[in-house]
């Protein structure tokens, strides 16, 4: 028996028609994907003025984690800058620190923002805590270096999507419970919270072609768990396990109505909030999977980015007004 779906936004759909879509993930599909052509980020600075510069630092065992940091050029500041600090999507076995970064640099230009982006190792190459623990420690080095970036290191705000979104998720709880450094706000856009996969929305988007379905889903978390059971597996990787989530720092969590994450995202703000924690959560009827980033120019959306933008503004305003 076919499982009822929300209906997609008419716009979004017309769009979607020209997208090839598949049902499930690989090895042998992975490895195709990861032979596309990478994102042409020369394409997005063209129009702005924009100082790049590229680091690496050290992961706990000693690999490299590239760090892309994007700045403002030839601006005269008062006070340091805010810095979303970027953690991109991908299910955790694909992209790269260029990955959606047309979301940040938006924010870039509208709060003379520092975007610094970190290129995690992926899945099934890197497992376990690995992911999560090199997306912490460039974090850490983004704090440690925020009077050389010209960054308020008490306006770093952690952002991602999708796979980056849980990773983010995974990161401030990690940094709660470390006690450094401080976020002052946690952006997790569509993001991808539990390895059980088992939610209503999670099986209503099974079993057929899509931008990220349940058995796509299923393939990224084994990729980075492995061999892990269950009870194994750290709430850091799978956020949707920790047990407190009291202590956060401001969240903003928005998901589609129509995908596979609607309902572990809903789930996780609902527990912020009955920790006694400050989020705002959006579901955007009709929207798929990431929609906002395939498909940016939809009207629907242009409403989710503007609003993602005009929260970071109020959770900055103090910062600001200071």
């Amino acid at each position: 028996m076919t499982t009822a779906r929300p209906e997609l936004d008419p716009e979004l759909r017309e769009l979607l028609v020209g997208m090839p879509l598949i049902s499930q993930l690989t090895p042998e599909v992975l490895a195709q994907l990861r032979q596309l052509p990478a994102t042409p980020v020369e394409s997005l600075l063209a129009h702005r003025n924009v100082d790049r510069g590229e680091v690496t630092v050290p992961a706990r065992d000693g690999a490299p984690i590239p760090l892309s940091v994007f700045s403002p050029a030839n601006t005269e500041r008062v006070n340091a800058a805010p810095c979303v600090y970027w953690i991109h999507g991908g299910g955790m076995v694909m992209g790269d620190r260029f990955s959606q970064i047309d979301i940040p640099l938006e924010w870039l230009d509208e709060f003379n923002a520092v975007v610094v982006s970190v290129d995690y190792r992926l899945a099934p190459e890197a497992t376990g805590t690995a992911l999560v623990d090199d997306c912490y420690q460039g974090l850490l080095w983004v704090a440690e270096h925020a009077t050389e970036l010209g960054i308020d290191p008490a306006r770093i705000v952690v952002a991602g999507a999708s796979a980056g979104g849980g990773l983010a998720a995974g990161v401030t709880l990690l940094a709660r419970d470390l006690g450094t450094p401080a976020i002052a706000a946690q952006m997790l856009i569509c993001p991808m919270l539990d390895h059980r996969n088992t939610s209503t929305s999670s099986l209503q988007y099974s079993g057929g072609p899509g931008v990220w379905t349940r058995e796509m889903n299923e393939f990224g978390w084994r990729c980075v768990l492995g061999d892990l059971a269950d009870d194994e597996v750290p709430a850091y990787v799978s956020p949707s396990l920790a047990g407190d989530l009291s202590g956060l720092p401001t969240a903003y969590i928005d998901t589609g109505a129509a995908e596979v994450f609607r309902d572990e995202a809903t789930d996780y703000a609902t527990r912020i909030w009955a920790s006694g924690g400050q989020g705002e959560l959006h579901v955007w009827a009709g929207g798929f999977h990431g929609f906002d980033a395939l498909y940016p120019q939809a009207h629907l959306s242009a409403t989710a980015r503007r609003t993602r933008t005009d929260w970071l503004t109020r959770a900055l305003r103090p910062a600001f007004a200071a």
